[in-house]
């Protein structure tokens, strides 16, 4: 079986590519043969309305969803906070590789004088807006979409202070400028940094050889994180953060729900010993439904909705 080649799925950005190129030459170091297919997603081509208008969480993996279910490709690599926590019938997790940087950064121009008075920051993520509105309240925050390059460009083009970006997606492609601070109070997005890959639930043979590139701690860190957006119910939309760490035999939890304009923040902070993780994220997220969340859950989607 080893002589059937692994069609491999992908957005085809720069950064998506990237990915798409680091699990194939790991698939190839297994003896295992590839081929990448590159696909156009709707998030790539609709670049004049902000993600959340778009209305779907999974904008940028529908497109790869269909290509796996129409048999085009075989397993399709993702930046795993950009795909929705529940996967479409006949789809699987086939594996999660080691995590990069879970950072949030704010590539600037060189002059951060705004930071103690006005500003304007760009974004396309209401979990970003918020952090920073809350921290900022006086500042200004204008919607960024694209591609890592595209929103680069657009940020030198602009008259913004500054941008904010993954520090993951631009040291993958070696574009992290020099100017930029790490925002290391700002919560990333559940599995941040991480790639996923997923593959058809009745296709043993990439499953298994998928399985191989599996790492265990990153997997358990993001479920976690998952399973707490999940049962915040936020999909793409909610102002939601959450990061999980090892940290010896514990795992230390974070989460946040914001409001969009980031005056209302609901935010939990545990640790737990390691074979507690199962259930983690979901008790995180009913402990902030219970105080206010819900009631915060329900607002945000009315103003969605206008």
């Amino acid at each position: 079986m080893m002589n059937k080649t692994i069609r491999i799925g992908t957005r085809d950005s720069e950064l998506a590519l990237w990915q798409a190129h680091t699990v194939e030459k790991r698939l190839n170091d297994l003896g295992y043969k590839t081929e990448i297919i590159a696909v156009k997603s709707q998030g790539d081509i609709l670049l004049d309305k902000p993600l959340y208008e778009l209305g779907i969480t999974g904008i940028f993996t529908k497109t790869l969803d269909i290509a796996m279910i129409n048999g085009q490709v075989d397993i399709a690599v993702h930046s795993m906070k950009d795909v929705p926590t529940a996967l479409p019938i006949g789809i699987v997790q086939a594996a999660v590789l080691e995590r990069a940087n879970t950072l949030d950064i704010l590539v600037h121009k060189g002059n951060l004088d705004f930071l103690n008075g006005k500003g304007t920051i760009a974004t396309g993520s209401l979990r970003r807006q918020a952090q920073w509105l809350n921290k900022y309240p006086n500042h200004n925050v204008v919607d960024l979409r694209g591609n890592v390059n595209t929103r680069l460009q657009k940020l030198q083009d602009s008259d913004w202070n500054g941008a904010i970006f993954a520090a993951a997606g631009l040291e993958r492609i070696n574009l992290k400028p020099s100017n930029y601070i790490d925002l290391d109070w700002m919560i990333p997005a559940p599995a941040q940094g991480a790639m996923v890959i997923v593959a058809m639930v009745n296709d043993e043979f990439c499953r298994e050889a998928v399985s191989e590139l599996n790492d265990i701690e990153t997997e358990v860190c993001t479920h976690i994180e998952r399973q707490f957006l999940k049962t915040l119910e936020g999909g793409c939309t909610a102002p939601i953060g959450a990061l999980a760490v090892f940290i010896e035999d514990e795992i230390v939890f974070k989460g946040v729900l914001f409001s969009i304009d980031g005056k209302q923040k609901i935010e939990i902070e545990k640790t737990v010993p390691l074979q507690e993780w199962k259930k983690l994220g979901f008790a995180s997220a009913q402990e902030i439904l219970e105080n206010g969340g819900a009631e915060l859950m329900r607002e945000i989607k009315n103003n969605l909705k206008k």
